[in-house]
């Protein structure tokens, strides 16, 4: 598929790899474009390693993204990997979104963080990317205040060192 697939293959899932020589590769867009392709790879270890990849370059860089909004959005669609999927919800506020964009994914991002069979990582990076959303649409105040208060009450530890540090933050 891409010269990237080969360096993201093989190991273990709990292990990025060598994810973080491949963000030193990534100097254009044409670049990342190439890594971008790994995230629909049959391998799921390729596709993590991708995925924890462009996640950390678009930290600092989010212009990468814009041309792959479309395909990160249908991604939270259909991604059943944990791994994908706690990336993809940091990926989601880094992006140009338009109304319905955000509608939607303010919802898929609200589902995920209460859904008991997501992972905690996964629960725990929706919640934060919720967080960055509604700084953007202060009238998700309640909505996201509400969830919080849901998942609050299943007393998980990670997730509600979380909910605490963004409500220092909020303060």
């Amino acid at each position: 598929m891409t010269t990237f697939d080969k360096i993201l293959s093989g190991g273990d899932l709990r292990s990025i790899g060598k994810s973080n020589s491949v963000i030193l590769k990534i100097q254009t867009q044409d670049d990342f474009d190439e890594l971008f392709k790994c995230l629909f790879h049959n391998d799921r270890h390729v596709v993590m390693r991708a995925a924890d990849a462009i996640e950390k370059i678009t930290s600092n860089n989010q212009e990468y993204l814009t041309n792959h909004k479309k395909e990160i959005l249908d991604l939270c669609d259909v991604s059943i990997d944990k791994e994908l999927k706690w990336h993809l919800a940091l990926l989601i506020p880094r992006l140009h979104l338009s109304s319905e964009e955000f509608g939607r994914s303010w919802n898929t991002l609200t589902n995920w963080a209460k859904d008991k069979t997501n992972s905690r990582i996964v629960r725990v990076n929706s919640i934060q990317a919720l967080f960055e959303m509604k700084q953007r649409e202060n009238e998700l105040e309640n909505d996201f205040n509400l969830t919080l208060t849901e998942v609050e009450t299943e007393k998980i530890p990670s997730i509600n060192a979380r909910i605490r540090k963004l409500k220092n933050a909020s303060r």
